[in-house]
C-alpha cells in the first residue's frame, strides 16, 4: 500500500509497481494434467537469484508459492499462460526445443524472467497461526484494536513480538506474518499488531507523534497522562494477564511510525518489554526526519503525508493529477496550496504554518531528549538511501550509546531506502550491491537479537554496529559508530570546479551561481508523482537517481576531482562546512557529495553514473539558532556548517568524487523566498526574488577517511 507500511512479502514480490485494476481471464479452457505436468519445478528470478519460485500441480490446477510467499492458484488463460488469481499478473511459460526452460511473469509494463533451475517445487513451510481479535483497555477508559496470531503448531510458553501502527492491522493474517517476518514466524512468536489510538478500529483521538506526557510512573492511573508509552504499557500488561502460553516476554518491531512507536515502548517500559528495535524511526520531525531538514520544510512531504494520515481515521493517500513540481510552482507558497487543496484544516497543516522554527511544539515530540538511560536492549537498524528517515536511527543511538554500560545497544545500516531490509533484494534502484543484503540481516542479526533477548537463544554476535560498506559492498563490524580510527581530512571546494585536499592558496577566491525561485532546481525526475501514488512513484528511489542532469544546470555548482589512483574509504560522519555569500537575506544549502562511476560500456547502465553518497539541506535563517531566525546579511560571507550524515563508502579506484552545491530542492523542499519574511509558508509572490550565491574556496567536505 505505502512505504510507511512495509509490504508483505508475496505482495512486494508479485505486485509492486504494477497497475491496480486488471481484467480477470474468462477463458474456459484448461490445460490437460500431462500439459499441467511439465510446468512442475523451481524457476530463479535471473536478476534476483535469491527469489526461486516454486510451481506446483494441484488437481487440476497449478499454484505457485516461495519461501517468502504464500500458496497461490493459478487459473488457466491458455496451455502456457495462466494468470495468479486475484492479481494483475500473468505468468507464460517458455519453452525451447520441447522442454520448459523458465517462465516470464508479465503485468502492465513489468516484466521479470525465471530460469527453471529444477523439477521439483520445494514448500515454503510456512507455519501456521492462529488468529483472535481484542480491544484492550487502556487507563483512561479507551479501547485499542488489537489481531493477535499464535503458531498453532506451538508447544509451551512463547514470548511476543509487537507492532503498533497506524496503518491498519486487520491484514495480519498467518500469510501476512509468515511472508512479513519470515524468520521471526519460522522461530516461533505469539504476533500481536495494534491500531495505536485514534486509527482504524481503536478509540480514542490520533495526535501525529503524540508528545511524551510529564509523567514518570507508567502505572500511574491519572487518564490525562497518556502517551504512546502508557499505551505501550498497558497494552503490555494485558497481554501478560489474558493471553494464555506466553512467557512473559515481550519484544518490540516497527519501521518509520511503528519505529518510532518501538522508540518509546523503552521509555518507562513495562518490566516484561525485554527488546526493541526501532528501524527508521521518526525520531525529530524538525532536525532530520519527516517534515523538517534543518529548518528547510519538506512542502510534498507534509502535504501528502498528512493529507493521507488527517483526513480520515484510515490512510487516504491519493494521486496528484499532475506534475507535483508545476503544482507548487503555480500555487507559491505552502499556505497557497493547502488553499488550492480545499482542506486547510488539517491538525499537522496548521502546524506547519503556526510552527515554522524548533519551537516547543516541535521539541515536545522528538524522542532523542528522552533517551537518557539504556531501559531495555536496542536494535536500531537504517538505510544509507532512506527517502523518509535515515537520520532518527543514528540520532537515537547517538543518544543512548554514553549510557551503555551493559553493551545493549546495536546500530543497522544497511544499502537500503525506507524499509527495504524487509525485502528480498539485490538492488536497489540500478545498483546492485551482489547479495540479497535484506535477507542477510533479518537472518543474522534481526532473528538472532530476539532469539537472545526473547529465548535466551545463542547466536547472537553483533558487538555493537553492522554496516554494509559500499563501493566494496561488504558487511563491516564496529565496535562503536561512528569508528573512532579515522582521520579526518577536508576536501575543498577550489574556484575553478577542482575537489582538492590542498587548501587554496586564497580565501578570496569563489565559485557563483544564480539562484531564481522561479525555475527551481527539480529533486527528482519529472513528472514528479505524488509521494505514495498507485503506481510508479520514483519517490522509493530518488535518492539513487543518477545526478548527471543536475550537474549540466546553471544553478548547481560542482566540483570534481581528477579519476583515483587509489580506493578512499570513508567511515563516519560527513560534515559539509560551506563559506558562503548571498546577494539575497535568506537562502538554501544543498551539499550533494557523489560518486562518479567511469564512463565505461562494460558498466552497462552503471557507465557515468552520479551516486549520491550523502546529501542535506540547511535554511540559512537557522544559521544561528533554530528556534529564533534571522536575516542573512546580503553579500556577507557567512559560515554555514551541518552534517551530511553517516557513510560507510569507498569511492573505488578510477572513480571520480563530486561535490555539487545549489540552492534550491524543488518541490520536495519549498522555495525559499531568498528575502527575509517572517514565514515563508506564508511568502507573497513579490517575496520570491533570484540571489547571487558565492560559494569560497575555503570551503570544504570534512571527510573521515579510513587509511
Amino acid at each position: 500500500m505505502f512505504r510507511r507500511l512495509v509490504l508483505p512479502a508475496f505482495v512486494s514480490l508479485f505486485v509492486a509497481a504494477l497497475p491496480t485494476a486488471y481484467a480477470q481471464s474468462t477463458t474456459s479452457s484448461r490445460p490437460d494434467t500431462a500439459t499441467l505436468d511439465r510446468y512442475i519445478g523451481q524457476y530463479r528470478n535471473v536478476n534476483e537469484p535469491e527469489i526461486v519460485l516454486s510451481v506446483f500441480h494441484d488437481g487440476n490446477h497449478l499454484a505457485i508459492e516461495s519461501a517468502r510467499s504464500p500458496h497461490q492458484n493459478l487459473v488457466a488463460e491458455s496451455a502456457s499462460r495462466f494468470t495468479i488469481r486475484e492479481t494483475p499478473l500473468h505468468l507464460e511459460f517458455i519453452t525451447d526445443a520441447g522442454k520448459i526452460t523458465g517462465v516470464q511473469r508479465k503485468g502492465g509494463s513489468s516484466e521479470v524472467l525465471y530460469e527453471r533451475v529444477g523439477d521439483q517445487p520445494v514448500p515454503n513451510h510456512f507455519r501456521p497461526y492462529s488468529r483472535q481479535e481484542a480491544m484492550i483497555p487502556m487507563r483512561d477508559g479507551v479501547k485499542l484494536h488489537a489481531i493477535i496470531l499464535r503458531p498453532a503448531d506451538a508447544r509451551g510458553p512463547l514470548p511476543f513480538i509487537m507492532q503498533r501502527t497506524p496503518y491498519g492491522v486487520d491484514e495480519s493474517n498467518s500469510d501476512y506474518i509468515n511472508s512479513r517476518y519470515t524468520e521471526l514466524a519460522q522461530s516461533g512468536y505469539i504476533f500481536v499488531m495494534e491500531d495505536i489510538r485514534g486509527r482504524y478500529k481503536s478509540e480514542g483521538q490520533f495526535v501525529m507523534m503524540r508528545p511524551i506526557a510529564p509523567h514518570h510512573d507508567p502505572k500511574s492511573a491519572d487518564p490525562k497522562q497518556i502517551d504512546e508509552t502508557t499505551d505501550t504499557y498497558d497494552t503490555v500488561a494485558w497481554l501478560i494477564k489474558n493471553i494464555p502460553g506466553n512467557s512473559g516476554r515481550v519484544g518490540v518491531v516497527g519501521v518509520s511510525y511503528p519505529g518510532f512507536l518501538a522508540a518509546e515502548a523503552g521509555i518507562d517500559p513495562h518490566p516484561a518489554v525485554k527488546a526493541i528495535s526501532p528501524q527508521a524511526p521518526m525520531t525529530d520531525v524538525w532536525i532530520g526526519d519527516d517534515f523538517f531538514h534543518n529548518g528547510a520544510f519538506r512542502q510534498t512531504y507534509g502535504y501528502d503525508y498528512v493529507l493521507g494520515m488527517e483526513s480520515s481515521k484510515e490512510a487516504t493517500f491519493t494521486k496528484l493529477n499532475e506534475d507535483a513540481y508545476t503544482y507548487f510552482l503555480d500555487a507559491g507558497s505552502f499556505a497557497a496550496a493547502g488553499k488550492k487543496s480545499g482542506t486547510t484544516d488539517l491538525p499537522t497543516w496548521k502546524a506547519f504554518l503556526d510552527h515554522p522554527p524548533y519551537d516547543e511544539f516541535w521539541r515536545s515530540r522528538a524522542v532523542q531528549p528522552h533517551l537518557t538511560e539504556v531501559t531495555v536492549p536496542t536494535l536500531e537498524v537504517g538505510g544509507w538511501w532512506d527517502q523518509e528517515d535515515m537520520w532518527g536511527p543514528q540520532a537515537e543511538y547517538a543518544a543512548l550509546e554514553p549510557h551503555d554500560s551493559q553493551h545493549e545497544v546495536f546500530l543497522v545500516l544497511g544499502p537500503w531506502n525506507h524499509g527495504e531490509w524487509a525485502r528480498t533484494t539485490r538492488h536497489l534502484g540500478v545498483v546492485d550491491f551482489g547479495a540479497a543484503t535484506g535477507d542477510q540481516f533479518r537472518e543474522q542479526i534481526e532473528a538472532p537479537f530476539f532469539a537472545h533477548y526473547l529465548k535466551d537463544q545463542p547466536g547472537f554476535t553483533l558487538e555493537d554496529t553492522a554496516s554494509f560498506q559500499t563501493g566494496t559492498n561488504r558487511w563491516m563490524r564496529y565496535g562503536h559508530w561512528p569508528p573512532k580510527d579515522v582521520t579526518e581530512r577536508n576536501l575543498y571546494l577550489g574556484s575553478n570546479g577542482t575537489l582538492s585536499f590542498d587548501k587554496p592558496a586564497t580565501d578570496n577566491a569563489f565559485t557563483k551561481y544564480v539562484s531564481d525561485p522561479a525555475n527551481p532546481v527539480e529533486y527528482r525526475k519529472r513528472p514528479i508523482e505524488a509521494t505514495y501514488a498507485p503506481t510508479g512513484s520514483g519517490w522509493f528511489m530518488w535518492l539513487v537517481e543518477d545526478q548527471t542532469p543536475y550537474s549540466q544546470r546553471k544553478d548547481v555548482a560542482t566540483w570534481t576531482t581528477p579519476v583515483l589512483d587509489h580506493d578512499l574509504t570513508v567511515t563516519g560522519d560527513v560534515v559539509a562546512d560551506l563559506h558562503a555569500a548571498t546577494s539575497g537575506t535568506d537562502g538554501d544549502w544543498v551539499v550533494k557529495l557523489i560518486d562518479v562511476y567511469p564512463s565505461d560500456p562494460a558498466l552497462g547502465k552503471m557507465s557515468g553514473y552520479q551516486l549520491m553518497i550523502v546529501d542535506e539541506i540547511f535554511r540559512g535563517r537557522y544559521r544561528e539558532s533554530y528556534e529564533h531566525p534571522e536575516a542573512i546579511p546580503a553579500n556577507r560571507v557567512e559560515e554555514y556548517k551541518y552534517s551530511l550524515h553517516g557513510a560507510d563508502h569507498v569511492f573505488v579506484k578510477g572513480h571520480r568524487i563530486m561535490v555539487q552545491v545549489q540552492s534550491s530542492w524543488f518541490p520536495l523542499y519549498d522555495r525559499n523566498p531568498q528575502t527575509f519574511v517572517p514565514n515563508i509558508m506564508t511568502a507573497a509572490p513579490g517575496d520570491y526574488k533570484s540571489a547571487e550565491e558565492r560559494i569560497y574556496a575555503d570551503s570544504h567536505i570534512e571527510l573521515p577517511v579510513a587509511e
